[in-house]
């Protein structure tokens, strides 16, 4: 797919706002821990688009958490598979709703990040240390990771590293949908955090920030250019595709 292609892609469903998304169930290792169990979500599918915000942590403000959270922490052996669901409102799964999980047109990447916690039922989220474990971006046929994610009922999947120390942590699952990103703010950010006890492991230390929150400007798209739009890089034990999204304004500011 040619760039210009690529360009067109997204700017053709630009006008579309109001398909949003909810992450809403966890698999571990293809067995659910039911729906909504161990989530923090909220009651409204709106996206973040304040990157400034706290809110893009785990999402809330102009989508307010639904509390008190559920108390479940899932457990996680390390190395298992998990896998994040995702659909259009709390209620529209099986509906035949044409938006569900999410609009077709909100194309974007799908990541995957862990923070580790002392209690994963904690309220506060600022100040963890986060590292990315998967990434999902646009594929060498030019399909968007999105795409495949519509396609297979609102589900997308990554590995828990074997190497990570046991214990409570977060993991927070995103898509970032790039059809508005041509101005600031434009890119729609989706994100739940799901509340997990990863047990056996290692104990290596990878590389970790405080969350970054960077302003998305998708200024150009091309297929040859590979850039990682989200620090940290990921963990190298846990994923799939780098993002070939082409060159974007990043200022990632610190939490």
């Amino acid at each position: 797919m040619r760039p210009q292609a690529i360009a067109a892609s997204l700017a053709l469903f630009s006008v579309q706002a109001a398909a949003h998304t909810i992450f809403q169930e966890l698999y571990v290792n293809g067995v659910s821990a039911g729906h909504l169990k161990g989530i923090r979500y909220p009651n409204y599918d709106g996206p973040i688009t304040d990157v400034t915000s706290n809110d893009v942590i785990c999402n809330g403000g102009p989508n307010p958490l639904v509390t008190p959270y559920d108390k479940t922490v899932i457990d996680v052996p390390a190395g298992a598979t998990i896998t994040h669901e995702w659909h259009h409102t709390l209620t529209s799964a099986g509906t035949g709703d044409i938006d569900d999980p999410i609009s077709a047109g909100h194309l974007g990447p799908v990541m995957v990040y862990l923070a580790k916690i002392p209690d994963a039922t904690q309220q506060s989220v600022t100040g963890l240390k986060w590292f990315k474990i998967a990434e999902d971006g646009l594929d060498s046929k030019g399909e968007w990771a999105v795409t495949r994610l519509y396609n297979n009922g609102g589900k997308a999947s990554a590995v828990i590293p074997k190497c990570i120390p046991p214990g409570n942590y977060l993991l927070r699952a995103e898509i970032i949908a790039l059809h508005g990103a041509g101005s600031y703010p434009g890119a729609q950010l989706y994100m739940e955090c799901a509340q997990i006890n990863v047990t056996g492991g290692g104990n290596a230390s990878p590389a970790t920030v405080s969350f970054l929150v960077p302003i998305l400007l998708l200024t150009q798209v091309s297929q040859s250019t590979s850039t990682i739009l989200r620090s940290p890089t990921t963990l190298s034990q846990g994923l799939v595709h780098s993002l070939a999204m082409g060159q974007a304004l990043i200022r990632s500011l610190p939490r």
